[in-house]
């Protein structure tokens, strides 16, 4: 089988450079063109030593010419970039974007939470939304593929079951999610630099932070009703890893191993989901470096509340690795290759 031509644009940030070592690996694919707009001409060893592949071409200027020779282009861009990149692409081009351009189904929404005009509203219809354990019989259908954000995916899959189930209170989720520094990409040391980022916690865009909007679309889509949630990030002194702790209220006399079994029954076949044993304390250590999700169901001292924890790599399963895998579902690969 002949492999697929991929072009990375934005392949130096975090997510980007953690894109390309997944990439390289992959036998069904061959990186064809990296992009970049401060770094053209530099080798990718320059960000990362570990990237020693002979193979891989110099960094380069993206240009709408290259997409005659691509099968696959991966975004790793400042918001509304791919939403350009898009409105080039061939018939036989797939985008697979994983930043925020298309995961909002509506132009307005995006204007709203990201402060910018959609620039290729026509091809939001065309796109898909793609947690890849919820919408995996749908990928193939789109050549446009939104990659949820990393907040969203940790808090995404333990949740779509549930309220699919109709077993827990829409009126009263709080979410609270620690996320290392990475998650906020190289600007990060910039944005901190007169502050104790390496050794300090901090919350930040607190009540209104911008993946609120699209943990509250597919909630939505999947409980067919008004969710009320509360979401509160935060920056913690690590360089990667999410978790997520989430408040839930159930419905009367639903127990502790109902919910464990509605969401070991939902991901049986997935093999990048985990659901631990009751009330089991997990750390982002667990996950780091890999494709995975892990979920406890953890008891409280109030009757009818329950507490799940949900931990990922952000750079990896909230971000490359969920890229690779909904590459994987498109073309029919194995769902593994490039993630382990």
């Amino acid at each position: 089988m002949p492999k697929l031509n991929v072009l990375v644009s934005g392949s130096t940030g975090y997510i980007g450079i953690q894109l390309v070592k997944l990439l390289v690996k992959h036998k069904y694919v061959k990186i064809k063109y990296l992009c970049g707009n401060t770094s053209v001409g530099k080798k990718i060893t320059y960000f990362d030593k570990s990237l020693t592949s002979k193979k891989l071409p110099k960094i380069v200027k993206f240009n709408k010419k290259y997409l005659n020779e691509i099968d696959i282009i991966f975004t790793a861009l400042p918001n509304g970039e791919a939403q350009e990149i898009s409105n080039y692409l061939k018939a036989n081009n797939v985008l697979i974007d994983l930043a925020a351009d298309f995961r909002l189904k509506k132009a307005s929404d995006y204007l709203k939470w990201y402060k910018q005009k959609h620039k290729s509203i026509k091809n939001i219809k065309k796109s898909i939304y793609s947690l890849p354990e919820i919408s995996k019989h749908e990928v193939k259908k789109f050549n446009i593929i939104a990659c949820p954000g990393c907040y969203p995916t940790s808090i995404l899959l333990p949740l779509i079951p549930l309220v699919q189930k109709k077993l827990i209170n829409l009126k009263n989720i709080i979410i609270d999610s620690k996320s290392g520094y990475s998650g906020a990409g190289r600007s990060v040391h910039k944005k901190y630099k007169y502050q104790n980022l390496y050794e300090s916690i901090s919350a930040y865009g607190v009540g209104f932070h911008r993946h609120n909007s699209e943990i509250e679309q597919t909630l939505k889509k999947y409980s067919k009703k008004k969710i009320v949630f509360n979401f509160t990030p935060h920056l913690t002194p690590m360089f990667r890893g999410i978790l997520s702790t989430i408040y839930i209220e159930v419905k009367k006399n639903v127990s502790q191993n109902e919910i464990k079994k509605v969401l070991t029954d939902y991901y049986k076949n997935d093999i990048f989901i985990k659901i631990l044993k009751n009330n089991s304390f997990i750390s982002t250590n667990d996950v780091i470096n890999t494709n995975r999700c892990h979920i406890s169901v953890c008891k409280t001292k109030n009757r009818n509340n329950f507490i799940i924890l949900s931990i990922i790599d952000n750079l990896i399963k909230g971000g490359s690795g969920q890229g690779v895998q909904n590459m994987n579902l498109k073309f029919g690969f194995p769902l593994t290759t490039g993630l382990i």
